[in-house]
């Protein structure tokens, strides 16, 4: 299932991934942000397990900001999976 979600409170303006229905992550891509660091996300996270990026990422900040956009991933992984739950 392909998943988009807008981000809140960082740079980027929008995350897109697919997620499997064993909850595999692929295709990581952001729109906005800072080209580095969210251009090596995806690599770096390419085939995990949901559970895995949301118990890595969830709660990381960006500066004093209460949120970054790894933890906006995390986020959006969640809602993902919550909503793959829910249509089983």
């Amino acid at each position: 299932m392909e998943y988009t979600y807008t981000p809140h409170g960082v740079c980027s303006r929008k995350i897109r991934f697919d997620i499997s229905e064993d909850g595999i992550v692929t295709g990581i891509r952001f729109t906005g942000g800072c080209a580095g660091n969210l251009s090596a996300i995806p690599k770096i996270l390419e085939g995990w397990p949901a559970e895995k990026i949301v118990a890595v990422l969830r709660g990381n900040r960006c500066g004093e900001n209460p949120t970054s956009c790894a933890d906006q991933l995390a986020r959006a992984v969640e809602e993902a999976r919550e909503k793959l739950a829910s249509t089983k």
